[in-house]
């Protein structure tokens, strides 16, 4: 008599049981969107100034960004402008470079009177004409007591400013 073999049953695989991808609708967690602060407002609001008062479509800035070799799509530049789509540092700069401005002028709003106060992400709200001084490099962000007796002013041009550019302090 011959004996006959059976091949062994295929082990079927099966995913984790926390694997998101087999996890029924109501145990997945839905990704959070991503959170924008104020100076992303003011960056959406100020690409879109600044592209409307060079006269160029949300296409021909596109073009820009892509002859400075770094391509962003009409659509993705429409997203900037609606906070849709977060901007990278890279981004800002190229940004701010193709608009020809700073990118000062498209992090903070277009004013430095002392009444008007601005906010800041991590920092919150900032007279205007402080915020100025802080982002161009001047003066720290914090309240500099007269005198400066805890050396802030010092710290920051060190820290902040090639030293060609501080502040020549005791003149």
């Amino acid at each position: 008599m011959t004996e006959t073999t059976v091949a062994p049953a295929v082990l079927k695989w099966t995913p984790p049981a926390n694997t998101l991808w087999f996890m029924p609708d109501e145990q997945r967690r839905p990704r959070p969107a991503t959170q924008y602060g104020p100076t992303a407002a003011t960056v959406a609001y100020n690409v879109k100034r600044l592209r409307e008062r060079r006269g160029l479509s949300i296409y021909e800035l596109s073009a820009l960004l892509r002859e400075a070799g770094r391509p962003i799509t009409p659509a993705a530049v429409g997203k900037i402008e609606r906070q849709q789509r977060q901007v990278t540092v890279d981004d800002l700069v190229v940004l701010a470079a193709v608009l020809r401005s700073t990118p000062s002028a498209l992090l903070l709003p277009l004013t430095d009177e002392t009444s008007k106060t601005v906010e800041i992400t991590g920092v919150g709200d900032v007279p205007a004409d402080k915020a100025w001084d802080w982002l161009d490099g001047e003066m720290p962000i914090e309240h500099v007591q007269p005198g400066d007796p805890s050396g802030a002013l010092l710290l920051f041009q060190v820290d902040s400013r090639p030293p060609g550019r501080r502040l020549q302090l005791g003149g």
